[in-house]
């Protein structure tokens, strides 16, 4: 196995594991008729939100840096 498909093997075992706990996870509050938890769920989980308050908040990055980081990694 080379080092790409292994890389690419554990970034789908990730996603897999990322999507199974996400579902369980809205599913959860949505049998318990926690509205407000699947909400939440829903809001961070699909636009990211959580990551961005760490990438701006907390690692305190500029746009600008995101900016650049995600053009350099598409060329």
């Amino acid at each position: 196995m080379s080092f790409k498909t292994g890389t690419s093997l554990i970034i789908i075992l990730l996603a897999i594991w990322s999507l199974l706990w996400k579902c369980y996870s809205t599913w959860t509050a949505s049998k318990k008729d926690d509205k407000r938890w699947f909400i939440i769920l829903i809001i961070l989980n699909t636009f990211g939100i959580l990551d961005m308050i760490y990438v701006f908040g907390v690692a305190n990055k500029k746009w600008s840096d995101v900016k650049n980081t995600f053009k350099n990694f598409l060329k």
